[in-house]
């Protein structure tokens, strides 16, 4: 049984070749967006619905398998890096995205300055710059 596979029955998922599909697309191209993972699925799957994919990614990421993260101003894309409450860094010129290890400590990363009692369990942070490639481009 391959790891994906147990991890499906893990949250009482059934294993389904699309299921499959989306999470080795999704390991292997970590932060794409739902056309993307269209796209990577159908070169091993083509004929694959796009309902199915949405359907399938909305699954994953109810159970937790996947999360859906959507900075401002751009397309929501899945990861399959979970339950480490990780951060991301965005490039502001050409819409990059790469994992960010906890800011200080352990989850929530930050202490809020008050929290009007909630309990809280995960802090997004979201750091925005220029990627080495945009960086190293001459402004024009």
């Amino acid at each position: 049984m391959s790891d994906f596979e147990a991890q499906l029955r893990a949250v009482s998922l059934r294993v389904t070749r699309p299921r499959l599909a989306v999470l080795a697309a999704l390991r292997d191209h970590p932060h794409v967006d739902t056309e993307t993972v269209i796209a990577l699925v159908r070169a091993d799957l083509p004929t694959v619905s796009h309902q199915a994919v949405y359907d399938v990614l909305r699954a994953l990421t109810e159970t937790g398998l996947i999360r859906r993260i959507q900075p401002a101003g751009a397309l929501a894309r899945y990861e399959t890096r979970v339950g480490d409450n990780h951060h991301h860094v965005v490039c502001r010129s050409c819409g990059a995205i790469a994992d960010v290890d906890c800011a200080v400590g352990h989850a929530p990363c930050l202490t809020a300055s008050g929290d009007h009692g909630f309990v809280i369990d995960e802090a997004e942070v979201v750091y925005w710059g220029l990627c080495p490639g945009c960086a190293a481009e001459p402004v024009q």
